[in-house]
């Protein structure tokens, strides 16, 4: 699959993508920050399954399917079309914490947006995904599908080894290893997401669900102590 790009786009990808983006994603590790403190995950090679199981059996069969969805939604002013898959990808999320964690993201999209003069189809929503706004601003930017799946699956990809890095912790020149080694399953992942029918787009990742609840058990008992 060859993914063609032009200087104008790929500026606007490398803007969105980037973790300087002000939305907190280096913020959520997604269940890992238990997984490290049980044992589950304590070295390179274990952040390397972790993420990689993650990105093949939920990033390509959820985030990106509905990204490319509501692209094709937002190009054309569809607004209700645009709430029911906001509505699916927040209903794929398994736990209240991985949930938050995409919609506090959303939320600092929404304002970011709001602020760079991208108008959304709707105006505000109780409960906005970061994957539904990443869409509507890939299209503002005329990105192409394919190019926007790209950043988005590098974006997140940076961030959860930019968890692991602080929490395993890693050195950061095996940080740049793992980013090198699972950088290449991208484009499988995008690939993958191109077959996932729409009845079908749900994961179902039993360990990253189970450390998702623990830790947000977790921080809740501290918060009511």
């Amino acid at each position: 699959m060859d993914i063609v790009t032009t200087d104008i786009s790929l500026l606007r990808l490398l803007q969105l993508s980037s973790v300087g983006l002000p939305v907190g994603g280096f913020a959520f590790s997604q269940g890992m920050e238990y997984a490290i403190d049980q044992g589950w995950v304590k070295n390179k090679a274990e952040v390397s399954a972790w993420i990689g199981l993650q990105l093949q059996q939920s990033v390509a069969r959820v985030d990106l399917p509905v990204l490319q969805r509501c692209m094709a939604a937002a190009k054309q002013q569809d607004t209700e079309r645009l709430i029911e898959l906001n509505d699916l990808i927040l209903a794929c999320r398994e736990t209240k914490e991985l949930r938050l964690n995409d919609t506090a993201m959303g939320e600092a999209l929404f304002r970011l947006l709001g602020s760079l003069q991208i108008d959304t189809p709707f105006k505000r929503l109780d409960e906005m995904s970061f994957v539904t706004l990443f869409a509507i601003a890939a299209s503002h930017w005329n990105l192409k599908s394919d190019l926007a799946s790209l950043g988005f699956a590098w974006s997140w990809l940076e961030n959860q080894i930019a968890a692991a890095t602080k929490l395993v912790p890693l050195g950061q020149t095996q940080a740049q290893e793992l980013l090198g080694e699972l950088q290449t399953d991208i484009r499988q992942a995008i690939a993958m997401s191109l077959t996932v029918e729409e009845d079908r787009i749900g994961a179902g990742l039993p360990a990253i669900a189970i450390a998702s609840a623990q830790h947000e058990t977790q921080y809740s008992r501290l918060f009511r102590s």
